[in-house]
């Protein structure tokens, strides 16, 4: 058999924050109860697979029984969370469950259920839907619900996952307490005129190498995958000066995460999950950004919502979410602008994250 994973290593673009296989580890439970304690609390660590509408789908809890829940919905479509929750989310775990969820497609969920390779037959006989992954969504949360036997849970979504996050929460508003979006997707383009403002900017700084880069692929609209996954690098070239960065030790995987088969599902679920959300006529995969536009479809909730938007943002630009904002309908809404910070986590997303979280009724 040809090997087509070299081929679409050439193809596809690692973009975004890069499971063993079958590992599954056991439910820990601490028991603990003092003299001032009303009700006996329960420490939950949990690390499963979960049959999730039809394939094994990973998800990790960790938390005290009696907190409120909150589901992270991840970016990418192929950039898990779980790899580095405990590195951004130990503290948060003493008052609140956190859940996270390798999607359809993604980390510890694509290795559970991966090809032996990743060929352009896989991929066209395996897509990737909003609709797919919205239902995925749906699941997992009535999953939590009955699992730690809690009313309603907290939802964020970051990039990718905020248009996937107000998809689950107005279609099934009743299962959540609040959505909490980060970087927000409105209507994704990768258009001429998307092109022309990082043009513009590289320009402005006489950077030639990116211009050089930018001539190549030309303007959009693109037939490959990569051309895109060029053009995204180019942007966050900027992003990354114009915004304080992470700190070093966020994005260190967990040793649980570490292994080189491990590695190697994250990398091939990037590609798999990036491609289907850009999209490539030459390998034949329909691109889920061209269904996504939250303007025309999703301007009503029935439960509050906060926005968290970085300044310097270039991929979700604040135009574009504080112009969806000032539209949707909620109960309760309020928009965070964080300066110096860009598309992906820094400390003043995770302070900011922490505010709204402990703001939110959950009973």
């Amino acid at each position: 058999m040809k090997n087509y994973s070299s081929t679409l290593k050439l193809v596809l673009v690692h973009l975004f924050l890069t499971a063993s296989l079958f590992a599954k580890s056991p439910s820990q439970t601490i028991i603990a109860k003092t003299a001032h304690d009303s009700i006996v609390r329960k420490q939950i660590s949990e690390d499963n697979f979960v049959l999730i509408n039809g394939i094994k789908q990973w998800i990790t809890i960790k938390g005290e029984s009696s907190k409120p829940v909150v589901l992270f919905i991840h970016g990418g479509p192929g950039s898990p969370i779980s790899p580095y929750s405990d590195n951004l989310y130990k503290d948060l775990s003493k008052d609140f469950i956190i859940v996270q969820w390798d999607q359809r497609g993604t980390g510890k969920t694509y290795g559970r259920n991966a090809p032996a390779e990743l060929t352009p037959e896989f991929l066209q006989a395996n897509p990737l839907t909003l609709e797919q992954m919205t239902a995925d969504g749906i699941a997992v949360s009535e999953y939590l619900l009955k699992h730690l036997g809690k009313q309603k849970l907290i939802l964020f979504g970051t990039s990718w996952g905020s248009a996937l996050g107000v998809k689950i929460v107005t279609k099934r508003p009743d299962l959540f307490y609040a959505y909490v979006g980060h970087s927000q997707i409105v209507k994704p383009a990768i258009d001429e005129a998307f092109y022309t403002k990082i043009y513009k900017i590289a320009e402005d700084k006489n950077d030639s190498e990116s211009l050089e880069v930018l001539n190549s692929i030309g303007k959009p609209p693109y037939d490959r995958a990569k051309k895109t996954g060029q053009l995204f690098r180019v942007l966050k070239k900027y992003e990354r000066a114009n915004s304080t960065p992470a700190p070093d030790t966020w994005f260190v995987e967990a040793t649980a995460y570490n292994s080189p088969k491990d590695n190697q599902n994250r990398e091939d679920g990037d590609d798999y999950s990036f491609v289907n959300y850009i999209g490539d006529s030459k390998l034949g995969v329909h691109s889920m950004i061209d269904t996504i536009d939250l303007m025309q479809d999703n301007l009503e909730f029935k439960i509050p919502v906060y926005l968290i938007q970085g300044n310097e943002d270039l991929m979700t630009p604040k135009e574009a979410s504080k112009a969806y904002f000032d539209k949707i309908k909620a109960p309760e809404k309020k928009y965070y602008l964080l300066p110096k910070t860009a598309h992906g986590f820094n400390e003043s997303v995770l302070e900011t994250q922490s505010k709204i979280f402990r703001s939110i009724k959950t009973s």
